[in-house]
């Protein structure tokens, strides 16, 4: 345990250490902050559609489509947010991550984002249908936002949760905000938010790459979720037992 003192531990008079290299590592800080800044960057390139991207003629052009100046502004409100809880919110448990894990998970990150970007800035990209098209991106605005909202609101009450120190760890619980509600249903509503925010980008730019990696984070976030969830089980006997890890009632 991180806050335990080597003399206040039952290890007698004489005690052996043993200590691990765990190689070149960062903090958990500049973990996120390097994972989110460069999606954030690269989805502004295709977007800007800055030179040598897509054909010449269309250089430094402008989609003529009103959803994809829409998808650019939610992504990067997305990542900007991700980056200020970074900073303001998150307290993290585990002190660093090894520089090769770093790496890997950049790839994925900054890989994905402009892959997705690559499409929806195309020049040849179609919008949603002409008759239900706006009705379409609308409510998945109104959704993304909402989910949103409730991934930050949910944030804020876990790092509230963790003001106590370890000492008085407790498992956390709805407040007055209707965000935290969902902790009725589920063990990580952060997860369920996060999923909702891309499902309901991917409904709004009714882009393939989009769906594609929206199951791919759908995938992990269920992992982790169910990690967390038989975690909270474990330690708190007296732990809902109508909540579920991610999916109210479901999963």
């Amino acid at each position: 345990v991180d806050d335990e003192i080597l003399q206040n531990l039952p290890v007698g008079t004489t005690a052996t250490m043993y200590f691990r290299d765990l190689g070149p590592q960062l903090g958990w800080t500049m973990v996120f902050l390097a994972e989110y800044i460069g999606p954030l960057l690269t989805y502004l390139l295709f977007y800007f559609r800055v030179p040598y991207i897509y054909s010449h003629r269309y250089a430094l052009t402008s989609s003529p489509h009103p959803v994809v100046t829409l998808a650019c502004a939610c992504h990067t409100f997305h990542y900007m947010k991700r980056l200020i809880e970074t900073i303001f919110v998150h307290r993290f448990s585990h002190g660093t991550m090894p520089l090769r894990t770093i790496v890997r998970n950049c790839a994925y990150y900054w890989g994905f984002s402009a892959w997705l970007a690559y499409y929806i800035n195309h020049p040849l990209y179609t919008p949603p249908c002409k008759f239900y098209g706006e009705l379409q991106v609308n409510y998945a605005l109104v959704i993304f936002v909402m989910c949103e909202l409730g991934n930050f609101s949910i944030h804020l009450t876990l790092n509230n949760l963790r003001g106590d120190g370890p000492r008085g760890r407790r498992y956390p619980t709805p407040t007055k905000n209707p965000f935290t509600w969902l902790f009725f249903f589920v063990s990580c509503p952060n997860y369920t938010y996060e999923v909702g925010a891309w499902v309901s980008f991917s409904i709004m730019t009714q882009c393939l790459p989009v769906a594609f990696y929206t199951l791919l984070g759908f995938i992990q976030m269920t992992i982790w979720a169910k990690g967390k969830h038989k975690a909270y089980s474990r330690e708190f006997k007296d732990y809902p037992s109508l909540r579920m890890a991610i999916i109210p009632l479901l999963l």
